[in-house]
């Protein structure tokens, strides 16, 4: 489970929103972008409670980004919509979760672990605006 619709429509409307130089709403976003309005309105909530955007009030309220996109990682982003670390495997994020308890005496689980560090230093070196380009 690497990314999921959650993490891919969270980057589509964090782009659309660094495009534009006034806040969107989720109506926009939604109709823009072609997802779920009800979908897309917690993966914003969320990206709020999380201080990646900020939500405005009001006739021409919406979101605006946070911060520069440039300081936005992918990393954080996809974070932030999975509600977790998103990992390549189920037992890669630690030795301490694995599913069946053995990762120490696991042949695999060194390599796993190994791709699943160099996928998020890969991610954390991403940001919103080097995919926004």
């Amino acid at each position: 489970m690497l990314l999921t619709k959650k993490s891919e429509y969270a980057l589509l409307s964090l782009i659309s929103i660094a495009k534009s130089d006034t806040p969107k709403n989720v109506d926009v976003l939604s109709r823009e972008l072609n997802i779920p309005k009800s979908f897309l309105a917690k993966i914003m909530q969320n990206l709020a409670k999380h201080d990646i955007v900020v939500s405005h009030r009001g006739v021409n309220g919406g979101f605006i980004l946070k911060k520069p996109y440039d300081e936005i990682t992918v990393l954080e982003i996809t974070t932030v919509a999975e509600e977790k670390v998103p990992s390549v495997f189920e037992c890669s994020p630690s030795a301490g979760s694995c599913p069946s308890d053995i990762a120490n005496a696991c042949n695999v689980w060194p390599l796993l672990n190994n791709l699943q560090t160099k996928i998020n230093v890969f991610l954390s070196g991403l940001t919103l605006k080097d995919i926004a380009s």
